[in-house]
């Protein structure tokens, strides 16, 4: 035989507990005695937060001028900004992006020895020479507008970049191989 609670209350039934009229203010001076309010800190804690947001207006005004900024890797001809394969369509532009990252992580984790320094500075002029012609590419885009001729030789000049790299990491590695069998027999004549 279940009874609705609200049935209950209103037979008045149930109880009713009242709290001492002085529970509120002895809990407040109890808690004041456990977690003293310290001015210092408050006072400190106002500084933080008023240094917090002028750091925040700063990072949003640098943020503002970098995104309005002209974009690297864009060439002006004649007043106006080429295009890249980004500014045809978003999914170019994860492809464009995929290659220039990749381009970039490839360089940065080669690091020359004199050894090959001559081979890494063939492979650094032939990359420029690449670049040269994907400006090119980039200006003829912007003139003549994105036609598929345009766009595939764009994306083969990156992909072309990007095998590059390996072949000059290839090299490297082989002849950093070959370094360390030359140290080896030497060291153990």
């Amino acid at each position: 035989m279940a009874r609705d609670i609200r049935d209950l209350f209103k037979e008045d039934n149930v109880a009713r507990e009242t709290m001492p009229e002085s529970h509120e203010a002895r809990f407040l001076e109890k808690l004041d005695v456990a977690f003293p309010e310290d001015k210092r800190a408050t006072k400190t804690h106002w500084w933080f937060m008023a240094a917090s947001v002028v750091v925040l207006i700063g990072l949003g005004i640098r943020a503002l001028n970098y995104f309005q900024a002209e974009k690297p890797g864009k060439v002006e001809l004649a007043g106006v900004k080429t295009k890249t394969l980004g500014d045809v369509s978003p999914g170019l532009k994860k492809v464009e992006d995929y290659y220039l990252a990749s381009i970039n992580l490839e360089l940065s984790k080669m690091k020359p020895t004199p050894e090959t320094k001559a081979i890494f500075d063939g492979y650094l002029e032939q990359l420029e020479t690449l670049n040269q012609e994907y400006e090119r590419l980039s200006a003829e885009l912007t003139e003549n507008g994105p036609t598929e001729l345009t766009v595939n030789a764009l994306i083969d000049n990156l992909k072309f970049r990007l095998h590059l790299l390996y072949r000059l990491k290839e090299q490297l590695n082989t002849l950093d191989v070959s370094d360390d069998l030359v140290e080896e027999t030497s060291q153990t004549t």
